[in-house]
């Protein structure tokens, strides 16, 4: 019997997911889909060009961090009237992640800081175990009376 083996994630329309390997090239292939993905989105110019970098970052922290030997990373990119939210979920509940000030020789350290500058929120949801999803959003909202500025259909942020 055929049985049909795909990785994205069903989700409703303005919505992507999809389950990556995590590996180095699980976490840039993160991070090209989303930049094709938000290519047709109506976002501002500083969403399109900050979201990839937040994408990069977090791909490549549960590519790092929340490695487990044959358990794959989730990236989910939902848009809303409001904005923009990420998620990576990976299978490394225990190892969450924080903002902390490297060492200036240190070669890393640096991921959740440039994370939070350019994202308007990030933050953990843990759950269901073993698994962590650390997510950041962006604001987009227009004038009053305006059209909406994301394509799509209109859905909530998750608070």
């Amino acid at each position: 019997m055929n049985q049909k083996n795909t990785t994205q994630v069903p989700l409703s329309p303005g919505h992507f997911g999809i389950l990556l390997s995590p590996t180095p090239r699980g976490a840039r292939l993160a991070r090209l889909l989303a930049v094709e993905w938000l290519r047709d989105r109506e976002l501002p110019y500083g969403v399109t060009e900050a979201a990839p970098q937040v994408v990069a970052e977090l791909a490549a922290n549960a590519a790092t961090h929340g490695r487990v030997g044959g358990r794959d990373f989730r990236l989910v990119l939902r848009t809303s009237r409001q904005g923009l939210r990420i998620e990576v979920t990976d299978t490394r509940g225990e190892a969450v992640p924080r903002l902390r000030t490297p060492a200036p020789d240190e070669e890393g350290g640096r991921g959740m800081l440039l994370v939070a500058a350019l994202a308007d929120r990030w933050g953990t949801a843990l759950g269901p175990v073993p698994q962590k999803t650390v997510w950041a959003e962006f604001d987009v909202t227009g004038s009053p009376g305006s059209k909406p500025l994301v394509a799509g259909g209109a859905v909530g942020l998750h608070k």
